[in-house]
């Protein structure tokens, strides 16, 4: 990832003034929009036959002028203190070269283009900013340091703590540290981490990590690593890194502007001369001729072919649930031909529930459900949850009976007596611990259970007659399947899926799914690594995901894909295109508008580079201004039309999944 890291700040500086990037750039649109409103007004009052109409006309094109060529002359300032040319330069000129030959409806769409582009890039910095803003509050602000012998608590600034410091977190508090329990049990919610939506059973010698949440239990923890060195602090890191890369449209915009700008500012110079030595002899001529070269080489249609393009399929995508946060995330979508997905709460649900109850011929599974949710009711365990639900759906009552001798088991389970009778729900350890015999049945079908990826509990009784096996499992979402076999026919080489969970449960879904390669059990980090590993061998990823420990890999892959309807707050910033639905429906229709848009953009081009080409050689043949003018607003208005087809164009029915 390293190699491929740019300098963006000194890269921004060189294009954009600078700005709070903390707030959004509200003078920069007001500026764009009064450029448009006046430029919009001189063309009106040009039109009108009063004897003072002309003189409106141009004070009202003047405003437009300061308005809209604030920024791109203050951009290219900038640039020519770094000793560098770029495409601002060029069109501040040609908008005053416009000016002086009369045209100055020409000058003022030219700086209106570059300021609406100014503004949507400030826009997209700012959004940035927010990004790296949520991660931060994850951290808490403050710990509770044990003291000494005497075992008392103070409160004091996390960037006062050290390594080796005993922190005590309580019953649903952030963990404030990457540590070591060393006293107590609980349950931690790690989905910040594993994006996983069961609770992690933490005893002592366990790891914890910052930002995750405690859940009933209060434990000590002594600090392992630095406060700057948490897995919390890397990932506010690794999304900072990995924004900084541009992308290849960035690149290449910048690649060719420079020999752009000098050659047409140096074509134009000698048009002036030579015009003035060879062809006429009036310096008013000359100069003429060379801002007829410098208007009709002016990259408008070139400006303005990507933006129509990209902001027609930005508003269409946003019609359908498809959130993109800027026109180059979109067009690097259209490139991407593997896409990676995060497993719960993406593909699934990210709520488990019952999928299964099995029990032997002849034992009532409503008495064993209605036992098992009884006792999962004073149970605090998240699988508990689908437990009580299922009964519920299934119009199962809890038992009134009284409830003795509950006790739960850090990774085991729990067992109380309901009106006289024992009932355990849980693994196998549970009940070799009571020495309570299990059936070889229900080894057997606990077995069956686990080897397709799904929880298996256990529920026995002192009853030889009154036991079973309850499946719980996450669930697909419904549209997981034909999303999958859609962005195949949309031409998606590469299904993968990076998840924190168990192998076997995610190859289980990953089978179901037809995904093509299965990562299982990764961190955070890990999973930027498989990211950069995908990229290493030339494909052009996307990330889908919904969480924290997702941030990361959103950030780090070509495009990040979050999930609006559940996603966090983070991955909804750090990521560049989101799916404002809950679900994967609207994902192929977003590759699919990408790759439309890239194509038009391509095609918006091709035809304006040509068409400059075709103009700058009719100079030479003493092209008209009038004509010049024609056919530079002709060709901008063509791929301005080339781009807003794709508002009223049909979506084809393999990229839609359900209702469009």
């Amino acid at each position: 990832m390293d190699s491929r890291r740019t300098d963006s700040t000194e890269s921004a500086s060189e294009k954009r003034p600078s700005f709070n990037a903390s707030t959004p750039p509200v003078a920069s649109a007001v500026a764009t929009t009064a450029c448009a409103v006046l430029g919009v007004t001189g063309a009106i009052l040009h039109q009108m036959p009063f004897s003072s109409a002309q003189l409106w006309s141009i004070t009202a094109c003047m405003g437009a002028y300061v308005a809209g060529g604030y920024g791109p002359t203050l951009n290219a300032f900038v640039s020519l203190l770094n000793k560098k040319l770029n495409v601002d330069l060029l069109m501040v000129i040609a908008a005053i070269g416009a000016a002086i030959i009369g045209d100055w409806i020409e000058g003022v769409v030219l700086l209106f283009l570059f300021s609406l582009s100014g503004t949507l890039e400030a826009f997209a910095i700012f959004r940035t900013n927010q990004s790296i803003e949520s991660l931060v509050q994850l951290r808490p602000r403050e710990a509770w340091l044990v003291l000494g012998g005497n075992r008392e608590d103070k409160r004091i600034p996390v960037e006062s703590l050290q390594i080796d410091d005993v922190i005590r977190i309580r019953s649903g508090e952030r963990f404030s540290v990457d540590g070591v329990v060393t006293e107590g049990e609980t349950w931690v919610d790690e989905a910040t981490l594993t994006g996983e939506s069961e609770l992690i059973p933490k005893q002592v010698g366990d790891t914890v990590f910052s930002g995750t949440i405690n859940g009933p239990g209060s434990v000590l923890v002594r600090m392992t690593k630095a406060v700057n060195d948490t897995t919390l602090e890397r990932i506010v890191h690794m999304v900072q890194e990995a924004q900084a890369q541009k992308t290849p449209g960035q690149r290449f915009v910048e690649s060719w502007q420079q020999p752009y700008v000098i050659g047409v500012l140096t074509a134009a110079s000698l048009v002036f001369f030579g015009a003035r030595i060879i062809h006429t002899s009036s310096w008013y001529d000359a100069f003429y001729h060379s801002m007829v070269l410098l208007v009709a080489a002016s990259p408008c249609a070139v400006v303005v072919g990507a933006p129509a393009v990209l902001l027609s399929a930005i508003a269409r995508a946003g019609r359908q649930g498809v959130l993109f946060k800027g026109g180059v995330h979109l067009e690097s979508l259209g490139t991407v031909d593997t896409i990676a997905f995060d497993k719960t709460g993406t593909v699934t649900l990210g709520k488990p529930s019952v999928t299964e109850i099995w029990t032997p011929a002849g034992i009532d599974q409503a008495k064993l459900l209605g036992l098992a949710a009884t006792v999962e009711h004073k149970s605090e365990h998240p699988l508990g949850i689908p437990v009580m639900a299922e009964a519920r759906s299934r119009q199962i009552a809890i038992s009134k009976e009284p409830i003795d001798d509950f006790h739960s088991h850090t990774g085991l389970g729990i067992h109380a007596r309901v009106g006289g009778t024992w009932v355990g729900v849980g693994r196998e350890g549970l009940f070799a611990s009571h020495e309570i015999g299990i059936p070889q049945s229900i080894v057997e079908q606990s077995q069956r259970i686990r080897e397709r990826g799904e929880t298996s509990l256990m529920v026995i009784t002192d009853d030889p007659l009154l036991f079973g096996v309850i499946a719980v499992a996450d669930q697909l979402r419904p549209e997981s399947t034909a999303t999958m076999v859609t962005l195949k026919k949309l031409g998606i080489k590469t299904l993968v899926m990076l998840t924190g969970d168990h192998e076997r449960v995610a190859k289980s879904i990953a089978q179901t799914l037809c995904i093509d390669e299965v990562r299982a059990g990764l961190l955070p980090d890990q999973k930027v690594i498989e990211i950069t590993r995908l990229e290493d061998r030339g494909s052009n990823v996307a990330m889908v995901g919904d969480g924290v420990n997702d941030a990361p890999a959103l950030a780090a892959a070509g495009v990040g894909i979050a999930m609006g309807g559940a996603g966090t707050d983070v991955a909804l910033e750090v990521a560049d295109v989101v799916l404002m639905r809950d679900g994967l429906r609207a994902l192929p229709f977003a590759v699919w508008i990408s790759r439309l848009a890239r194509k038009r953009v391509r095609q918006n081009m091709i035809f304006a580079f040509a068409m400059i080409a075709i103009l700058v050689i009719s100079t030479f043949f003493s092209l008209p201004l009038w004509l010049g003018v024609l056919g530079h607003e002709g060709s901008t208005v063509l791929v301005v039309f080339n781009g807003l087809r794709i508002l009223w164009m049909k979506t084809p029915d393999f990229a839609k999944i359900g209702r469009e």
